[in-house]
């Protein structure tokens, strides 16, 4: 058992007023450490959230940073999608880097839950992109792609509600093997629904994946698992308790409250760092030192 540790009471990311396209809300972000620079990118919101009779759209943002803690962000968003089912924007980003290029899978909506779709774009700069299309046609959301192939393939996780999934390819496009790796536990904190809280990370005895469980009460909390390293369709290892809950004002109040929601597991040196949306209003980080990863 391991919890996260928070690096400060504050978030390390908030809304900017003067910028109307996140003047509400910085949430959900995908982030990739490259040549001694992290890089996010995050979610935007212009109005608030929760109300659905009224259209707010999100887009991404970038910022990059050398200490993973202090961010310098542009003044207008990097990414959208002019696609129809996208009319309400683009959410959560979760990013690997192969084949000398960066990969975010993310996910659209119009407002009508059956057209989310999980969708794929890559990029070399986190400026200019190139948009692949639906990863999957269903709807989908919480994808994730492993950092490397397995036995040749990429990997994908996924969810078909309220589970977590992954299958394989060999191209990006067709998607085969569909298997059901992990589903709620009823009557515990992650026992209504679940979701890959980001690209897995390389640990000694496998595949570390930090996840997100939601309760009866819609309290959203952060946990861990371990797949099996040649096969991660295996689950070795599943923790009982959350590794990070929500406990700060700032993660119990705010657009959606206590909410805390990753898309980003960062291996940095000796330790893993979460980034995190909280109460999906700001950004906020946590960490573990690796000889502290256990299950």
């Amino acid at each position: 058992m391991f919890r996260l540790r928070r690096i400060s009471e504050k978030p390390i990311l908030a809304p900017i007023a003067q910028h109307e396209w996140e003047r509400e809300a910085v949430l959900n972000c995908g982030v990739v450490r490259h040549e001694g620079l992290f890089h996010m990118v995050y979610r935007a919101s212009d109005r608030p959230f929760g109300d659905f009779t009224r259209k707010y759209v999100t887009r991404f943002g970038y910022a990059v940073s050398r200490n993973g803690v202090d961010f310098t962000r542009l003044d207008k968003p990097v990414f959208e999608d002019d696609d129809p089912w996208a009319e309400w924007g683009v959410e959560d980003p979760r990013i690997v880097r192969m084949n000398d290029r960066f990969y975010a899978t993310y996910s659209t909506w119009d407002g009508n839950m059956q057209h989310v779709r999980a969708r794929l774009a890559t990029t070399e700069n986190f400026i200019v992109w190139r948009r692949h299309g639906v990863l999957l046609d269903e709807p989908n959301k919480n994808a994730a792609l492993f950092p490397e192939r397995i036995g040749g393939r990429y990997a994908l996780l996924h969810r078909r509600e309220p589970d977590i999934w992954l299958c394989f390819s060999e191209d990006l496009r067709k998607w085969s093997e569909h298997e059901r790796i992990m589903q709620p536990r009823p009557g515990k904190w992650d026992g209504v629904k679940i979701g890959a809280a980001g690209p897995p990370v390389k640990h000694p005895e496998g595949w570390l994946l930090v996840y997100h469980g939601v309760d009866e009460k819609k309290v959203y909390r952060l946990g861990a698992a371990l797949l099996d390293a040649d096969n991660p369709t295996k689950v070795i290892a599943r923790l009982d308790e959350p590794i990070l809950e929500p406990e700060l004002e700032w993660e119990i109040k705010g657009q959606v409250p206590n909410v805390v929601f990753s898309c980003a597991t960062v291996d940095v040196g000796d330790s893993y760092y979460v980034y995190y949306g909280a109460a999906d209003t700001v950004i906020a980080l946590a960490t573990v030192e690796k000889e502290a990863v256990r299950f």
